[in-house]
């Protein structure tokens, strides 16, 4: 018989609990849903007239630009955004307070400031002051200092989750700070945290779509202006179905590729050999340390007696 150490096996009258709201939740979804149908099909929106703006191939071609644009603001700022939050983690991490403390006022400085505003103040604020940028640079910048920032505070928490006999271990075996974390602490701590790295990096695909705001020509920029368009007899409705759907596969997409990358960081084999190297030292390394603390004290405690010891200890 199985158990769990976290809560106890639901008896009989918890599953029927548990199964009723299953089904009432299942049908509340179902029901909302229904309705939704029902006043799409009430209010006309399944005519044929309001599709017709997408039989036309150059509404599609104006479609699949739209989505090159976001694809490609995304990339970028998705590496820098892991750029940039790698490097703050590892400030962040410092022994160092003068490292430390002003990395750590840039990391919640930029996770205060919301992305639109930052947008504006990039597009809106910079030509002030004599500078000026594309709005696809806008984009990335600004998806790159939020993003960043906060997957820097990911980084940070799941390497400091980890034990601390992970740390004295890779000490233990000769490797220095640098290699302890490079070899042993991000490669757990990323692994650990892949789904909240993956779900921040959704939010930034998503975030895109708040560059049509500054005359960005991603997705929802397209859909507005079809939308909008008094000959197409306004397809709004169709044209934000058509791009939210674009949007879901292009996030099922990017949940693929992290699942490949999480399970080939498994296969490696620098993080393989690393892990087995510490594995023996774990408890070693830590015993150690406490073993010396305890001959130190008793060496001090006969030094100060004038025993034998303190002569044989210098």
């Amino acid at each position: 018989m199985s158990s769990s150490v976290l809560y106890d096996v639901p008896g009989p009258r918890a599953v029927l609990r548990n199964r009723i709201l299953g089904v009432a939740t299942i049908l509340v979804v179902l029901a909302v849903v229904a309705f939704f149908v029902w006043r799409l099909a009430a209010t006309g929106q399944f005519a044929a007239s309001k599709w017709e703006a997408f039989t036309y191939t150059a509404i599609w071609a104006q479609i699949g630009q739209g989505a090159l644009n976001t694809v490609a603001a995304f990339v970028v700022a998705a590496v820098g955004a892991l750029v940039v939050g790698f490097v703050l983690a590892v400030g962040r991490l410092s022994d160092h307070a003068w490292v430390r403390w002003p990395v750590t006022a840039v990391t919640e400085f930029l996770r205060a400031v919301p992305v639109l505003v930052m947008m504006f103040l990039l597009y809106y604020g910079l030509p002030v002051l004599g500078i000026r940028m594309p709005s696809y640079w806008v984009v990335v910048i600004a998806l790159v200092a939020y993003n960043g920032s906060v997957l820097a505070e990911v980084i940070r928490a799941g390497v400091e989750a980890l034990p601390r006999g992970q740390r004295e271990a890779g000490y233990a075996i000769g490797l220095r700070k640098s290699g302890v974390m490079r070899l042993i602490l991000l490669p757990q701590a990323i692994r650990a945290m892949m789904p909240v790295i993956l779900s921040q990096l959704v939010v930034t695909l998503k975030d895109t779509a708040l560059g049509f705001i500054i005359t960005y020509e991603e997705l929802l920029f397209f859909a507005k202006r079809l939308g909008s368009a008094a000959t197409l007899d306004s397809p709004i409705i169709q044209s934000t179905i058509i791009v939210g759907a674009i949007y879901i596969g292009l996030c099922l997409i990017l949940s693929g590729v992290a699942r490949l990358i999480e399970k080939r960081m498994k296969k490696s084999p620098r993080v393989r050999a690393a892990e087995e190297a510490i594995a023996p030292r774990l408890h070693e390394g830590t015993n150690t340390a406490i073993i010396g603390v305890q001959d130190a004290a008793e060496l001090a405690r006969t030094a100060d007696r004038g025993g034998p010891a303190a002569g044989q200890s210098g």
